[in-house]
């Protein structure tokens, strides 16, 4: 009697997990989460668990035992989670299916490349267990942590003809908008935690705005604008306004027949003769937060990594030394993050970073500025990526050497410090003559110089009279040098048959006494 309640026990609590482990329906988690969504499961009470097309988990006469072939099949989710993170991104697929030619086309395309997509497949294990982890917090299709191999074969440093950048491809203005720091010392649409969550809002952002996954990565790829007009200009023309309906870039519409192939590789990988790397359901990295301005090359060192694989989980550090008013925090794999930790509790030095940021007070030259910090010419072009013939203009913000007692970056310099630039004047040697009571001052005046330098050019004070025709060194811009040598030549052309030779060649032609004036461009 007593093993026949326990068996009939056993069979109740069995059938009571069945019902508790049920999965949501997919158009609930296509919904993203949100019950008010379009598609989203509208009832509140049990048939809330129950999977499209099947009937109540709940029983509603007695509990009958339940043959051992269903407590095995499909119709029960298991309650263990998978070893293997490609099974549960699986476990996750929650977007309609695409059918459409294209699809085959890339899947061909595909599986065609086994190299690519081995290579390809491998560089996203550092990234897609964080991915999958946060679409699964959101709520949303797991189908969307393929993306990146859509947008940049998950490489962090990509960078497309138009600019965009990152393992998400941000442009500019994008990123911005989900305040993406882009500034002269790192560039967060790089940043694996920063652009996934800029990211995933911009793709929650854009199913809110049209209430399906398609045209919101139809969307995320072309713009909201774009697709917003090609629904309208369809609904204008009585004309479907779906994905597939739309007239659109070529691009934009390869896109999701791309993302769909390869939702069907991992799928099945067999079915294409594919192999994917072995990718564990655990965390490759974990964040470390720093407290002070840190050496990349010592990061590296106290973590026991290499500095490239350091940077391959940091790819938005853009110089030497991390700031930590800036970015606080920063990412490690898994078992070295312990190993840093311990090492730079017992670094004693007392200075973590040999790099500052300075100011510039004034607009300044290179050779200028690399001897007021203390560095070569081309130590400062080097790690400030300053090319040839430019001048620095005052307020940009240069990484140098930093002193034993330097103070670490403000929060200020550390998010926005940019670095501007402006051509170098390239002068020429020329001899003007001087007019009747005309000054150094004067002279200066009427060339846009400063009176200073006219009188060391030519070893006189800014003040000193000049005689009339007396000649003055001076030191004009290319152009303005051009045009007066052409103003010049020009008058005496004129004046050739009429006016007498002058001597000394060089001098502008004159009239009534008064010099004639350079054209300036």
């Amino acid at each position: 009697m007593k093993s026949k309640l326990l068996y009939g026990a056993c069979l109740a609590g069995l059938l009571l997990l069945a019902g508790c482990a049920t999965t949501e329906p997919q158009e609930h988690i296509a919904s993203g989460g949100d019950p008010s969504a379009p598609g989203a499961a509208s009832a509140r009470g049990p048939q809330n668990l129950l999977r499209p097309g099947h009937a109540s988990a709940i029983p509603d006469g007695p509990l009958k035992p339940i043959a051992a072939a269903r407590a095995v099949s499909g119709e029960v989710a298991s309650l263990s989670a998978p070893a293997d993170l490609w099974e549960r991104i699986r476990r996750g697929f929650a977007m309609p299916e695409l059918h459409h030619p294209l699809v085959q086309d890339r899947e061909q395309w595909y599986a065609t490349r086994p190299d690519y997509m081995q290579r390809m497949t491998e560089r996203s294990g550092k990234y897609l267990f964080h991915i999958v982890e946060e679409l699964e917090r959101r709520g949303m299709p797991t189908e969307l942590a393929l993306l990146p191999y859509i947008e940049s074969a998950f490489n962090p440093q990509a960078i497309s003809s138009a600019k965009a950048v990152g393992m998400w491809q941000f442009m500019p203005a994008t990123g911005s908008y989900f305040d993406l720091k882009q500034n002269a010392f790192r560039d967060d649409r790089r940043d694996v935690l920063a652009s996934t969550r800029a990211a995933l809002d911009y793709l929650q952002k854009l199913y809110g705005m049209f209430g399906d996954w398609h045209l919101a990565l139809a969307a995320y790829n072309w713009g909201e604008g774009s697709v917003g007009r090609a629904i309208a200009r369809n609904q204008k023309l009585g004309l479907g306004s779906g994905y597939a309906d739309l007239s659109m870039p070529a691009e934009t519409r390869m896109y999701v027949p791309k993302l769909q192939a390869v939702k069907n590789i991992v799928a099945n990988p067999e079915a294409f003769a594919t192999e994917l790397p072995p990718i564990g359901n655990h965390p490759y990295f974990q964040t470390v937060d720093i407290t002070h301005d840190i050496d990349v090359a010592l990061v590296a060192t106290l973590a026991g990594v290499r500095e490239e694989d350091f940077r391959a989980l940091n790819p938005s550090f853009k110089r030497p030394v991390i700031l930590a008013a800036g970015t606080p925090q920063i990412l490690l794999p898994w078992d070295n993050a312990k190993v840093f930790q311990r090492n730079l509790q017992a670094h004693s030095d007392g200075q973590y970073a040999s790099w500052t940021v300075w100011s510039v007070p004034a607009t300044m030259s290179v050779a200028e500025a690399a001897q007021r910090a203390g560095m070569s010419e081309r130590d400062l072009r080097s790690v400030n990526d300053i090319p040839q013939r430019m001048l620095i203009k005052a307020g940009s913000a240069l990484m140098v050497p930093r002193l034993a007692s330097g103070q670490d970056v403000s929060l200020h310099l550390a998010d926005n410090g940019q670095i501007a630039l402006t051509p170098e004047i390239v002068t020429r040697r020329t001899t003007v003559r001087a007019g009747k009571g005309e000054t150094v001052a004067g002279i200066a005046r009427r060339y846009a110089l400063s009176a200073a330098n006219v009188a060391n050019w030519n070893g006189m004070r800014a003040s000193a009279a000049l005689k009339a025709g007396q000649s003055v060194v001076l030191y004009l811009p290319v152009r303005s040098a051009q045009a007066g040598s052409a103003s010049r030549t020009s008058a005496g052309k004129r004046k050739a048959a009429t006016a007498p030779a002058r001597r000394g060649g060089g001098a502008p032609a004159q009239r009534g006494g008064t010099p004639a004036k350079v054209k300036r461009r």
